[in-house]
């Protein structure tokens, strides 16, 4: 029985912990930070954390249709130097379209990998990041690139309604839109199929492989929307801004209950996640601890929630023995 007992109330915490770790950033950083429980803390947190949330947002859809995208780092780095490089070209907001564009192209790229070539998604992307992350150093001589207009982005860091910036703002809009085409839309719910059991949902008529390449294309497009968001921000296109956001996004997505297996997640709890690792970050951030040790304790959170959430899915999951015990069940005299 007390097996059972700590097995069930592990499983509970493990189910509800964006809840639970939402609360314990709240008393923390009410204990550590004297102004926490203000509007201007939430929109300091919501403005900081839109970056890699568009990166976690990018994430969920791939993450719920059992696949990964390790390049959306170096995506967001590509997008962003080419937001600010072609800026004395083509003009500001061309230039912001094609570093989107070049977003979308980076995952058509992955998804033709994946889907064409029948590679493991964790192998091609692997490969992707290693390929445009050293393509950026290439094209920038490993040297950040300037905006010849400064003033155009500052704006999206701006105060908007005393709650957000533009840019959260985007973001926060994003992640609704992305919960109403997941939840309530036929495409939606045929990702959830294709993410549980891919043979299954062919079997059923849906076109999985076609659900994968939508599904690497918007991945594409976030990760190229967090670069152009955030080389427009600070007016400068980095070739290494994107190397150090990934953990920190599949962290994230882990946190709102993703399971990396496929088949289960929300861009709410993601953007939950988002709000959780941001105030904790400002909150250590806060406390003085370096961005060095704070990727530590990232990896560290990252590691527990999977470990725990891998426990609870095979407790949960019947024996052997269970099973064949199902299969073949005793006979009563009446039955002979």
């Amino acid at each position: 029985m007390t097996r059972f007992d700590a097995r069930t109330i592990g499983g509970t915490a493990v189910r509800y912990r964006l809840l639970i770790l939402l609360i314990a950033v709240a008393i923390l950083g009410s204990i550590t930070i004297g102004d926490f429980f203000t509007l201007d803390t939430f929109q300091s947190i919501l403005n900081r954390a839109t970056v890699v949330g568009f990166l976690a947002l990018a994430l969920t859809p791939v993450l719920i249709a059992g696949q990964i995208d390790l390049s959306i780092g170096s995506i967001l780095s590509m997008a962003g130097i080419t937001t600010i490089g072609l800026q004395p070209v083509i003009g500001n907001v061309p230039a912001a379209l094609a570093g989107l564009g070049v977003g979308v192209l980076i995952g058509a790229i992955n998804a033709t990998i994946v889907v064409v070539f029948k590679i493991s998604s964790l192998v091609a992307t692997l490969a992707t990041l290693l390929i445009f992350a050293s393509l950026a150093l290439l094209l920038t001589n490993s040297q950040p690139v300037s905006s010849p207009d400064p003033v155009f982005g500052i704006g999206l860091t701006s105060d908007l309604l005393g709650i957000f910036t533009p840019r959260s703002a985007l973001f926060v809009a994003a992640a609704l839109l992305m919960f109403v085409w997941l939840r309530f839309t036929p495409s939606g719910r045929n990702l959830y199929a294709v993410g549980s059991n891919a043979p299954a949902a062919r079997s059923a008529g849906i076109r999985a492989n076609g659900y994968l390449v939508a599904t690497f294309l918007i991945s594409g497009f976030f990760a190229g929307a967090a670069g152009v968001l955030q080389s427009l921000s600070t007016a400068t296109g980095s070739p290494v801004a994107g190397a150090v956001m990934l953990i920190p996004a599949i962290t994230a997505v882990v946190i709102g209950g993703t399971r990396l297996e496929g088949g289960r997640g929300s861009s709410l709890a993601t953007l939950g996640g988002v709000l959780a690792l941001g105030a904790l970050t400002m909150m250590l951030e806060f406390n003085g601890v370096p961005s060095y040790t704070q990727a530590i304790y990232t990896g560290v959170l990252l590691i527990i929630l999977i470990t725990l959430d891998r426990l609870v899915s095979n407790d949960s999951r019947p024996t052997s023995r269970t099973l064949r015990r199902e299969r073949v069940a005793p006979t009563t005299p009446s039955e002979t």
